[in-house]
């Protein structure tokens, strides 16, 4: 264990308390069982997903900087297991800090609106992190790996990274955002074996669904035929937006590329608690689309 209990703001975001209301559930659950704890930002608002901007930057900017100042009046870091969110607030965060350099009155007008609201200013004085890479910085491999009480030996994990997480910031200080390791890393800490595929670090076609569905459904198809052409028994991402494209709409991709797959999706937690012994139901394994049936029956479980 750290030799201090690790604590954190919690931002779940949207899509962990709707759709994928699975991915809180074995947050929690994960954490519980490492001892981290979450205070849960009750008063955050939505990140934007990235929209925001295309109305207003100054928009993205000033919504996220209250939501990172929430984190700071805690005097913690954030963290989030959205890819989206991470990518999102992460670079508020990396641009806002910038203009505190080179551009005090931008901070100042982002404040200003933040005060007219009865907000909190935002200071720069934390980090945003994302909870693979919280899991892999600051609690460690080795503890994780010391913690392991239902080795996920035999189970290839393709792991999908999505794009947000690793390349929305300009740096990007946890892991090579064109080769990164991380969450092979973590497979292995579990005793599960990483699958590597063409796909694992691209887009899965989600910011296209609105607009052109038919295209999104081919790319995250091209992503869940390369992996299961790789020997991948499941799909594993810390994105609940990639989740949702890979997993949820997996019935209207095969639609779409005439192609049956049926490669279960699982999320970051869910694969990590499994290996701490923590019950499949405990971790909503039973809201998927894409059953995860056939990963319980190789684990055993």
């Amino acid at each position: 264990m750290p030799s201090q209990t690790l604590k954190y703001a919690y931002f779940p975001g949207c899509v962990a308390q709707g759709a994928c209301r699975e991915l809180y559930q074995s947050t929690q659950a994960l954490t519980q069982a490492l001892g981290i704890e979450l205070i849960e930002l009750k008063k955050a608002a939505c990140c934007g997903s990235g929209t925001f901007k295309e109305d207003s930057q100054l928009l993205e900017d000033t919504v996220n900087a209250r939501n990172i100042a929430l984190a700071e009046e805690l005097n913690l870091p954030l963290l989030t297991h959205c890819s989206t969110c991470q990518g999102v607030i992460g670079h508020v965060d990396e641009r806002l800090k910038a203009c505190q350099r080179n551009d005090p009155a931008y901070v100042l007008q982002v404040n200003n609106l933040l005060q007219k609201e009865g907000c909190l200013p935002y200071k720069g004085s934390t980090e945003v992190k994302h909870l693979l890479y919280a899991l892999v910085t600051d609690y460690g491999l080795e503890e994780i790996q010391q913690r392991v009480t239902k080795s996920l030996s035999g189970l290839k994990c393709a792991a999908f990274y999505g794009c947000y997480l690793l390349r929305a910031q300009k740096s990007m200080p946890y892991d090579d955002p064109y080769n990164p390791q991380a969450m092979e890393n973590v497979f292995r800490a579990v005793g599960a074996t990483p699958i590597y595929y063409r796909g694992r670090t691209q887009c899965c076609g989600w910011p296209l669904a609105s607009y052109a569905t038919t295209q999104s459904f081919k790319m995250a198809g091209m992503h869940i035929q390369d992996a299961i052409a790789s020997g991948a028994d499941c799909m594993i991402t810390p994105c609940p937006l990639c989740h949702l494209n890979l997993d949820s709409r997996q019935p209207e991709v095969e639609k779409v590329i005439g192609q049956k797959l049926g490669l279960p999706v699982l999320h970051l937690p869910q694969l990590i608690a499994l290996a701490l012994g923590v019950k499949p139901k405990q971790l909503g394994l039973d809201r998927h689309i894409v059953s995860t049936r056939p990963v319980l029956e190789k684990l055993g479980l």
